[in-house]
């Protein structure tokens, strides 16, 4: 039965099916390469689409329950490493790109609340949103899924928790630290309201992301029927112990989101490519993209945020060899 819901609801094998036939009934070879990589294509954008409107209109009616000025007042009330887990899990319900997660961060931070608990909420945000499990799930199966959102939460609570021991309070710049609350308190919704809301994000981020998963779903469409496989093993298979560094580093510089690189991630895990370097690799992205890093350096010292990127990507690398160990044992 879980095969079945992992493989045609999540992973909507049955909708590969379709697209193959359709192809085929059009001329089209689907075991060469170009009809191949329209297969992907066609599959996977359809595929990532519709699974990005069901998750974030699920996340999204969630997230109506919990605005920033009742998130606040969720996280004053604790102290201590129980604040920062419960920054880390107000993070997965709240937005799904790292630059929509620092307005917020900024928010909290101008309201008073622990340096910690803001970097804990801030590292868990984009890594380990519920849309990752889903989408995970679709592509790896649930325990890798599960696997990657509980080290993720492990990432952000032992993240806050250092950067609150280094007591870094004068690394968050002067008009973050004098600041007040940018909230305002939010009446009650409606059911109805709720709903309207939840389908007005999910407008919204798709028009955002769309560019991304076409972009990556083209990429991962060259690799998949493309890149030689032993081209791929080389350089991020067993035979490279550094593998897992290389794909960590190469995801910072993207400007991208878990819907954008999937279809990368699966061509590559396709191709011969470790576990650990895929998920290194896609942590990196959703984390500590280069426009992010931008952003958040007006809000914080040149020092806190090199301390920031410093124990994140740390955390990705151990999760990445930590994934690669496990391997055959989840997959």
């Amino acid at each position: 039965m879980w095969s079945f819901i992992q493989g045609e609801i999540f992973g909507m094998k049955w909708l590969n099916r379709l697209v193959g036939s359709l192809l085929r009934a059009c001329g089209l070879d689907t075991e060469k390469r170009l009809g191949g990589a329209l297969q992907f294509f066609i599959y996977d954008t359809i595929k990532i689409l519709i699974l990005l409107g069901v998750v974030i209109f699920i996340i999204s009616y969630i997230q109506s329950f919990f605005p920033p000025q009742r998130t606040k007042k969720i996280l004053g009330r604790f102290h201590g490493i129980r604040a920062n887990c419960i920054a880390a899990l107000l993070g997965t319900v709240t937005p799904f790109c790292s630059c929509s997660s620092i307005p917020l961060f900024m928010g909290f931070t101008s309201a008073g609340l622990p340096l910690g608990v803001t970097f804990s909420f801030l590292i868990s945000s984009p890594m380990v949103d519920l849309g990752s499990l889903v989408l995970l799930t679709s592509i790896f199966g649930w325990k890798v899924a599960a696997v990657y959102v509980v080290l993720g939460l492990v990432i952000a609570v032992a993240g806050g928790t250092l950067i609150e021991k280094m007591h870094l309070e004068d690394q968050i710049e002067e008009f973050i630290r004098n600041g007040k609350s940018i909230d305002t308190a939010q009446d009650k919704l409606t059911k109805k309201e709720r709903v309207k809301f939840a389908w007005e994000q999910v407008i919204q981020t798709v028009k955002k992301v769309v560019i991304y998963i076409i972009v990556g779903v083209g990429t991962g469409a060259v690799i998949h029927n493309w890149i030689p496989q032993d081209f791929i093993v080389s350089v991020l298979g067993t035979g490279n112990p550094f593998g897992v560094i290389i794909a960590a580093v190469c995801g910072i510089p993207m400007y991208s989101d878990i819907f954008g690189c999937l279809a990368i991630s699966e061509a590559l895990l396709a191709k011969g490519a470790q576990l650990g370097v895929v998920l290194a690799f896609l942590m990196g992205v959703t984390t500590l993209s280069l426009p992010s890093m931008i952003m958040l350096k007006k809000a914080v010292k040149a020092k806190l945020l090199g301390i920031f990127i410093a124990i994140c990507t740390v955390g990705i690398i151990i999760v990445g060899y930590f994934f690669n160990s496990i391997q055959n044992y989840i997959v």
